[in-house]
């Protein structure tokens, strides 16, 4: 039972004491923040080497102070005073605002760089009509059977892609009898401009979402005038990008991948029946004060930090010299390499997780299973770039340090992470809706495809982009599969040899050792790599937060 005093004896428990747990709570106060302060001090003395913010001019200062971090003060402490929800909602505006700004970034070196237009509109095209296809089918699954519809859809989709025979031909040395729909359409002899196949396949895509987005909100009437003017927006944008110095491909992929997002959940936040309209007015402000800052600078001749973080360092390959190094090459390797792990560890861990979960049974070999996972999970990432070694290089004989090595590798990385989240996330599912499932005559997979998955989607999603969030930032299995530490050009195939961010700044701290490198490159590439783990463990953080408040 309870006692009154300081002290004293419970049965079981022993001599309790209000002091001893009160010493034991600032204990771990203390605890945490020593490593809260410690890496903030880490962090801050990188980003000082990095962007040496003490080299502007005390006006650049005074300028963005009186036009951005005054009103935004401002603004922000008025609005979060009024409605604390109208606060969030502008903070995660801007913040939204931020983050699918570097996306774009990322998606403009793809299309620029990597992927030929028309190669991606051929292939885009090449995927949505068998999709449609697909979906056409289903209107009438009533009159045909599961088996039927599968077949139908698996043979379309191989006719789109492939042709006949296609892989199966070559493998046998088959000659082609029927070009794939891709081979078509990259064989027409009159193309539409850069800006227009991309826009067809980024703004399709955009306002695809877009549409689909406004109609959960609204109806299907409004997803399609939303999913017009998505499309519409991105056409002006190439029309009128060379009039404002940007480019038309350029400006179609950040209208496509930032303003639309953007404007479609400020739409939502503030123009619906439970938006917030005054969170509207904090985003402006920080927008509009960040803008005006800039031209203030620009206007009286205030000269900014001499970051080395700059437009030249993240367009340029590397050099002999840290001032004229750049990162290129490296953050073009980063976003292959995760685009291939995503596609190799998603499919094959969800389904793992699935199967586990909802089909496997309670036996010794199904535990065996979970214990070998959650040990995999554990082991030390080189080896699993032993294990790359072994079975991609040596055993299936495919080139030392490509994309395709480097992802499959670092796809085995994470599997284990991505099957255990993702069971997590399956077994968060609560047991009631199955059983309403069942009990309305559904089947397990009907169960599976409409009750669980939709439901443990979000957490699935959460702890796969933490999971890439790791492999982006690993240098062993690149190091041990024979990538190089530095390329010169962004690779243009999945047997292409590739680098990434981190073995990029591995190669300057170690091969080019030198006081220039440590003090400029280095600290430049290490900002360069946080800032993208942080855009992507934000997405998570967002995912999983709207999660919660779901439940």
């Amino acid at each position: 039972m309870a006692t009154n005093t300081d002290t004293g004896e419970i049965e079981g428990f022993g001599q309790v004491s209000r002091t001893v747990g009160t010493v034991f709570r600032y204990l771990l106060l203390a605890a945490t923040m020593f490593g809260i302060v410690m890496l903030a001090v880490l962090l801050l003395y990188v980003a000082n080497d990095a962007i040496r913010p003490l080299t502007a001019d005390p006006g650049w200062y005074l300028a963005f102070f009186l036009a951005l971090v005054a009103p935004t003060a401002l603004v922000g402490w008025t609005v979060r005073r009024r409605d604390r929800d109208a606060f969030t909602f502008g903070a995660m505006l801007v913040g939204l605002l931020v983050v699918s700004l570097m996306f774009s970034g990322g998606v403009a070196l793809l299309v620029i760089d990597v992927v030929p237009p028309l190669v991606a509109l051929s292939f885009a095209i090449g995927l949505v009509v068998p999709l449609a296809a697909a979906v056409g089918l289903t209107r009438y699954a009533h009159r045909v059977s599961f088996t039927a519809r599968l077949a139908a859809t698996t043979a379309v989709f191989y006719l789109s892609l492939f042709g006949l025979p296609g892989p199966i031909g070559d493998a046998v040395g088959a000659p082609r009898i029927v070009p794939s729909l891709v081979d078509v359409i990259q064989s027409i002899p009159v193309i539409p401009v850069d800006w227009m196949m991309i826009a067809a396949v980024v703004g399709g895509a955009a306002a695809a979402s877009t549409g689909a987005y406004v109609a959960g909100v609204r109806d299907a009437s409004a997803g399609l005038y939303a999913a017009g003017a998505a499309l519409a927006a991105v056409v002006v944008a190439g029309v009128a990008g060379p009039f404002v110095g940007l480019g038309s491909v350029p400006a179609v992929v950040v209208t496509a991948v930032a303003f639309v997002p953007t404007g479609a959940y400020a739409w939502r936040g503030a123009f619906t029946e439970e938006g917030t309209p005054a969170g509207l007015a904090f985003a402006a402000t920080v927008v509009g004060g960040a803008l005006l800052g800039a031209f203030a600078v620009d206007a009286l001749g205030f000269a900014g930090p001499q970051s080395w973080v700059d437009w030249g360092f993240l367009t340029s390959a590397h050099s002999g010299t840290a001032e004229s190094a750049g990162l290129y090459p490296a953050i073009g390797g980063s976003i292959l390499l995760m685009s291939t792990v995503a596609a190799l560890s998603f499919p094959v861990g969800v389904g793992a997780a699935v199967y586990l979960e909802e089909y496997a049974a309670d036996n010794a070999l199904t535990r065996f299973v979970d214990v070998n996972i959650s040990n995999l999970a554990g082991v030390p990432s080189v080896v699993y770039g032993l294990l790359g070694l072994g079975v991609f290089v040596t055993y299936l004989g495919r080139s030392a340090g490509t994309v395709l090595v480097g992802g499959a590798t670092l796809a085995l990385l994470i599997l284990p992470i991505v099957i255990i989240s993702a069971r997590e996330a399956i077994r968060s599912v609560p047991s009631d809706m199955r059983q309403a499932s069942y009990g309305m005559g559904a089947t397990r997979w009907q169960t599976v495809k409409n009750v669980v998955l939709p439901e443990a989607f979000p957490g699935i999603l959460t702890g796969t982009i933490l999971a890439l969030g790791r492999a982006i930032g690993e240098t062993a299995p690149l190091i041990m599969i024979g990538a190089p530490n530095v390329v010169f050009s962004l690779p243009d195939a999945l047997g292409a040899k590739v680098s990434a961010m981190p073995l990029q700044v591995y190669a300057w701290s170690s091969l080019f050792a030198s006081e220039d490198f440590y003090t400029k490159a280095v600290p430049a590439g290490v900002v360069v790599l946080l800032a993208v783990l942080l855009a992507m463990n934000s997405v998570a953080i967002v995912l999983r937060n709207k999660f919660e408040r779901t439940q």
